[in-house]
């Protein structure tokens, strides 16, 4: 079975101030220039809706109010693509070619080219075993993560600091082609969230 990562540049902080804003201005927003895509959801997730899972657009709503949300575990995924929603809608969609799709160990692999060049910061892991700032619930169906500001800016220092010590040394970490290309990948990441003061990015795993 693969998995894919759908990968936001945003204000971090402003995003998860989201969660339990009362933004009814933002709710309303979304309901009507967004209706369509709420509908193909609803229409997807017919069978669950059915069971007693929420709507998309209720559970956007519960979000957005702090709860209340359902007792049942197996709705709880409707909260995760809620949150996911508010990130696709507030923040700028990052290229992800070398994610979708992955399979097995594949962001493991990632991790250790990044640390290969240096950067131990920030791990593309974390977007797969987190979940949504609290109160919203969790669900292993959807994995959430988040690479703040600070630790964006670690991350780059880390990566200009191997860099300068591979100039003085001549030599470069070897790494498979294709982990090098999700590496860099994941580098431009960082340098676009580290251009924009306050930026970080906000990941997730289907």
């Amino acid at each position: 079975m693969s998995s894919s990562l759908s990968v936001y540049l945003l204000d971090t902080a402003a995003t998860r101030a989201l969660v339990g804003s009362r933004d009814e201005q933002l709710l309303k927003a979304v309901r009507t220039d967004f209706a369509d895509s709420l509908a193909r959801d609803d229409d997807y997730f017919a069978d669950a809706i059915d069971g007693g899972a929420p709507t998309a657009y209720d559970a956007l709503h519960a979000v957005v109010d702090g709860g209340p949300f359902s007792d049942n575990p197996d709705h709880a995924f409707q909260y995760g693509y809620a949150y996911q929603r508010l990130c696709s809608l507030t923040g700028s969609f990052l290229d992800n070619a070398c994610f979708t799709p992955h399979r097995g160990a594949w962001l493991s692999e990632v991790d250790e080219g990044l640390k290969a060049v240096g950067v131990t910061a920030v791990s593309v892991e974390d977007f797969s075993y987190g979940g949504p700032p609290a109160p919203v619930p969790s669900t292993w169906e959807l994995g959430c993560g988040e690479w703040t500001p600070d630790r964006i800016a670690r991350a780059l220092e880390q990566f200009e600091t191997a860099r300068r010590a591979e100039a003085e040394s001549g030599r470069a970490p070897s790494l498979e082609p294709e982990v090098e290309e999700a590496v860099s990948q994941c580098l431009g990441w960082i340098g676009h969230a580290a251009r924009r003061p306050g930026f970080g990015v906000i990941g997730f795993r289907f």
